[in-house]
């Protein structure tokens, strides 16, 4: 049998067993060895991206806990500081409250003492009065004993 164009199956069926055999070396030495390389590649940087967005999640989270805390806090504060305001309302009204009792204290003692110094004022004019009026007196007296008895003795003298 003849095949036409001069074919020879025995050629073709070998290279076609060298191009199979090509094709499986190939494969085994870099098809194979690269898609590993691409898959674990691969699987490292979707790990990298899980690992990522936990992250983010976690960030999220501690960022949405953190504004919590900071409502909390504001209102915490804002209660502290109304219930310091209150204190110091407190404080302040009682400290006023004592200082009026203080400067009334203070008056009603300073009338008291006004009072007892007029009183001594008084009693020492009065005493003083007493002492000018019998000083007085006395000088009448004895200007009055002595023109007298200088009246008696000119009578006397006289007769």
């Amino acid at each position: 049998m003849k095949i036409p164009l001069n074919i020879n199956w025995q050629q073709i069926l070998l290279h076609l067993f060298n191009f199979s055999l090509l094709t499986m070396g190939l494969y085994l030495l870099l098809y194979k060895p690269v898609m590993d390389f691409i898959k674990k590649r691969t699987e490292y940087y979707r790990q990298l991206d899980n690992n990522a967005q936990e992250k983010q999640n976690h960030a999220k989270d501690l960022e949405t806990s953190y504004q919590e805390r900071l409502k909390n806090i504001e209102t915490e504060i804002d209660e502290k500081r109304l219930c310091l305001t209150q204190e110091t309302d407190q404080a302040i009204t009682a400290m006023l409250h004592s200082a009026n009792n203080q400067a009334e204290k203070i008056l009603s003692d300073a009338q008291e003492a006004a009072h007892q110094e007029r009183a001594k004022i008084l009693e020492d004019v009065r005493q003083e009065i007493a002492s000018m009026a019998i000083t007085a007196t006395e000088k009448l007296l004895s200007t009055s004993v002595s023109g007298t008895l200088d009246q008696f003795l000119d009578t006397v003298k006289k007769e």
